[in-house]
């Protein structure tokens, strides 16, 4: 049976696109500036199957023979959030960015917003999401009233203590968000931050949940899914595709249950798309310039990979990618528009050292194609098949 994972490596990044100028981030190289800043990367297993192929790494040498396709790949969509990199990895191209708001939210969002939920709002402002619940935590402990903040990327959070919100009310505050943010102030995510603790000892919780917007249709997720095939999502995947061509989810709470999961999936499901989100490296290092703890999540992934590939049955198809980047090694604790990072092995198959400078689309190509998904008329998606079945 024909079976398909394909695994996103959180804003690893592997180099500054052509316009990451008129964003901020001329100069930014996750992956490449993270080697340079440990004194060389560490990652056997990714190194052997040619992660050294993708670009000039310290401590990762090329591979001429390597048993994986190789390369970067470049953006289409303006923007360098989420949900624009998950988008276009299966198809969605979106040439206007989703909007941003670096003064904060306008009052035609945040009053409504404030007398539906019946909670009043602090902040309002881009901020870390660590930074803000210090500063504001009290605060919002005597009031009850919202944290709001955004950032860089095009998102609306809702941070609130769990012992003075409930959970479900702090869904359902992003529930009523996401149904008052569109038209002009359509933004990618609205994200639930639920944390815990006392004065100067805040600290976020596990229980994120993100709300996004409803991709379009077609895309590729939704052509495999019209060939017949489930696709399981792991980690945060069905919340970034609002639900949509997604038939299971797994939500996570780590990047090592991340792992657990798709190794059991790729242990039992016997066909389909794996689809999967690790998200520690950009949530807990990334955002926060941590370049030694980003090498050791990368690490952790690439201790457990021979699981991963152990799991793999003849002719299935492993894709490792990325969704934009998240330089550690920059002022900017934002993400960066960077090239995603591809790594595309199929069991029992050797790519001989092939190197691939595509687009993000091409991952979607490969999934739908491999999943002999077929294109309706006049309603073709972009992206080149990377590998062919």
């Amino acid at each position: 049976m024909t079976r398909v994972c394909v695994i996103v490596l959180d804003a690893v990044g592997v180099g500054a696109l052509p316009d990451a100028a008129d964003y901020g981030d001329e100069g930014s190289d996750t992956l490449g500036n993270v080697a340079r800043a440990v004194g060389g990367l560490d990652l056997p297993m990714m190194e052997a199957l040619g992660l050294g192929n993708v670009e000039q790494l310290v401590g990762c040498p090329p591979q001429p023979g390597a048993p994986a396709v190789a390369g970067r790949l470049l953006a289409r969509s303006k923007g360098k959030d989420t949900t624009t990199g998950h988008w276009e990895l299966m198809g969605i191209v979106n040439p206007v960015a989703f909007p941003t708001y670096p003064f904060g939210f306008p009052d035609d969002v945040i009053d409504p917003f404030a007398n539906r939920t019946g909670r009043g709002v602090l902040g309002n402002t881009p901020a870390s999401g660590t930074d803000i619940i210090q500063a504001l935590g009290d605060e919002h402990r005597k009031t009850g009233k919202w944290i709001v903040y955004t950032s860089a990327d095009s998102v609306f959070q809702i941070a609130a203590h769990e012992d003075i919100v409930p959970l479900e009310e702090l869904y359902e505050g992003c529930r009523i968000a996401r149904e008052l943010l569109v038209g002009k102030h359509a933004v990618g995510r609205v994200i639930a931050r639920p944390f815990k603790g006392s004065t100067g000892s805040y600290e976020r919780t596990t229980n994120r949940h993100d709300f996004s917007l409803v991709p379009p249709r077609p895309n590729h997720l939704s052509r495999s899914r019209d060939a017949g095939h489930r696709v399981y999502g792991v980690g945060k995947i069905s919340d970034i595709f609002a639900g949509s061509d997604v038939d299971e989810s797994f939500p996570t709470k780590s990047n090592v249950e991340g792992i657990v999961t798709i190794e059991r999936l790729l242990r039992e499901v016997d066909a389909g798309l794996i689809f999967a989100n690790l998200v520690e490296t950009d949530m807990l290092w990334g955002h926060r310039n941590d370049p030694v703890n980003f090498h050791r999540c990368l690490q952790d992934f690439d201790r457990r990979l021979p699981d991963i590939l152990d799991a793999l049955r003849p002719g299935d198809l492993l894709v490792i990618t990325s969704d934009h980047g998240c330089d550690p090694t920059t002022p900017s604790t934002d993400h960066s528009r960077e090239h995603g990072l591809l790594l595309a092995y199929v069991e029992g198959r050797n790519a001989a050292g092939k190197i691939h400078m595509g687009e993000f689309a091409d991952v979607g190509a490969t999934v739908s194609a491999w999943l002999g998904g077929t294109a309706a008329p006049g309603k073709a998606l972009p992206g080149t098949p990377i590998v062919t079945a």
